[in-house]
């Protein structure tokens, strides 16, 4: 954890959340056991890290040892109805 968060800083990542305090309030899906939020500069950003070579063995490693679902979601509102105070 502590190289790959490493790693993540440098590709201008910031964990918003790494926490295994997970409370359902609805759904079906098994709840996480932890679950992972970074926030990025860009799509760009994320990918470039996803896919680099330094990465490249802790991934493999992640994917060898537990079930897991990685996902870039966009940071928009589509309807526009978010009313943000500046």
């Amino acid at each position: 954890m502590k190289n790959v968060t490493g790693m993540v800083e440098r590709y201008g990542g910031r964990y918003l959340a790494r926490t295994s305090q997970i409370e359902e309030l609805e759904g079906e899906r098994k709840t996480p056991q932890v679950l992972v939020i970074v926030e990025w500069p860009s799509k760009d950003a994320a990918e470039a890290f996803y896919g680099s070579a330094e990465y490249k063995p802790y991934l493999q490693s992640r994917k060898d040892g537990a079930r897991n679902e990685f996902v870039l979601v966009a940071g928009e509102d589509i309807n526009r109805a978010a009313q943000n105070a500046d």
